[in-house]
């Protein structure tokens, strides 16, 4: 089955058919009573690496969410591997899903970074389990 990689237009969770739980990463760090962080997460799982049937925060991809006082969003990312066919496309799929998803967002700036390398412990058991490695 081929999923998206980016959704452009919102959908509800029940056009999607999530009717499992949001399981964070444990590499995953976010202010969690911040009352914008849970629609980013929902925007972050809109967005999938096109060559592994699985979103990017179920991943692990996503290592780090901020807000400063407007409301303006960083995110810390990486990817699967330095040699990612679609790095240079990463940033700009996680911030116009951040930005149709997550609208009372004001900027969002997403950066890549390789420290800690990713592997496959960061990924949610939710995504182990899409991808059998269980």
């Amino acid at each position: 089955m081929m999923r998206p990689v980016y959704t452009p237009e919102p959908e509800t969770n029940d056009s999607i058919g999530w009717d499992d739980p949001i399981v964070t990463p444990a590499n995953f760090t976010a202010p969690m009573e911040h009352p914008l962080t849970p629609q980013v997460v929902t925007a972050l799982r809109h967005v999938y690496d096109p060559e592994i049937p699985v979103n990017l925060y179920e991943l692990g991809l996503i290592y780090d969410l901020a807000f400063d006082a407007e409301n303006n969003a960083d995110i810390k990312m990486t990817l699967t591997s330095p040699g990612c066919p679609v790095a240079h496309e990463m940033p700009g799929m996680v911030q116009s899903a951040i930005m149709n998803y997550a609208p009372d967002v004001g900027d969002c700036k997403v950066e890549i970074v390789w420290d800690p390398p990713w592997d496959k412990e960061m990924m949610a058991d939710s995504a182990r389990a899409e991808l059998g490695f269980f």
